[in-house]
C-alpha cells in the first residue's frame, strides 16, 4: 500500500509539476534558420551586430520579459509595418512568406532567445 501511494503522490506533484511548466515547444534552431535564409532576413539581421537592421539580441532584450513579445515579432514579420533602420532612414519591413502559424512562432522563438 505504501509503495502505490508513494508512487500515486509522486505522479500526482509530476503532473502539477507539468502544468506549471511553460507550454513552448523547443525551437528548432535549423527550420527557424532556414526560413529566415530564404526570406533574406539575415541580410538584416545577425544574431550579435546590427546590419541594416537591429541584432536578434537587441530585438530580444527589447522584448524580454513582455507577454506579448512573441506576438509583436510576428506582427513585424508578417504586417509590411515601416520600421527605422541603424542609419535612421526608415523603409517597409520584408513580409514573410509564411503563413503557418508554427513556423512564425518558431522563427519569433528564435529571434528572441538571443
Amino acid at each position: 500500500m505504501f509503495k502505490f501511494s508513494l508512487s500515486a503522490l509522486t505522479a500526482s506533484v509530476l503532473f502539477a509539476l507539468s502544468a506549471v511548466a511553460p507550454a513552448h515547444a523547443a525551437i528548432d534552431v535549423d527550420a527557424a534558420k532556414a526560413l529566415a535564409k530564404s526570406n533574406d532576413c539575415l541580410k538584416c539581421h545577425a544574431a550579435d551586430k546590427d546590419k541594416k537592421g537591429p541584432s536578434m539580441k537587441k530585438i530580444a532584450a527589447k522584448y524580454k520579459g513582455k507577454p506579448d513579445g512573441q506576438e509583436k515579432a510576428i506582427k513585424n514579420m508578417t504586417e509590411g509595418q515601416m520600421v527605422k533602420l541603424t542609419d535612421g532612414t526608415e523603409e517597409k519591413h520584408k513580409i514573410i512568406d509564411t503563413k503557418d502559424p508554427k513556423e512564425l512562432k518558431n522563427i519569433a522563438d528564435w529571434y528572441l532567445s538571443h
